[in-house]
């Protein structure tokens, strides 16, 4: 990356996205939502099962999630199954999840 270039890669709804995915990454219910997602696909059932968590709460922070374009799901009769959206931001959370573990 040239380093003289970088302010004018920054574009404001760059800075913005940026900035809502840190947000997102900023809880831990979501964190640990999004590293369980990370290795399967999940219901809302299964999350909740999962990491000891009420539905009700599961189904508000996939909610934020989705809108953050974090994660997607698929229908498959009845039951929504939720997965990665875009694999970048996983990359970025394992990369932070190194970091803690490394310091």
């Amino acid at each position: 990356m040239d380093m003289n270039n970088h302010n004018q890669d920054l574009k404001e709804d760059t800075l913005v996205k940026t900035t809502q995915t840190f947000k997102a990454l900023s809880d831990q219910t979501r964190i640990r939502i999004l590293h369980l997602l990370f290795y399967k696909e999940c219901s809302v059932n299964e999350i909740a099962e999962s990491l000891g968590l009420q539905q009700s709460t599961v189904s508000h922070q996939l909610r934020y999630l989705k809108q953050q374009r974090l994660i997607k799901y698929r229908r498959h009769k009845t039951t929504y199954y939720y997965s990665p959206e875009d694999h970048h931001v996983f990359h970025l959370l394992n990369q932070a999840i190194e970091h803690a573990k490394h310091t």
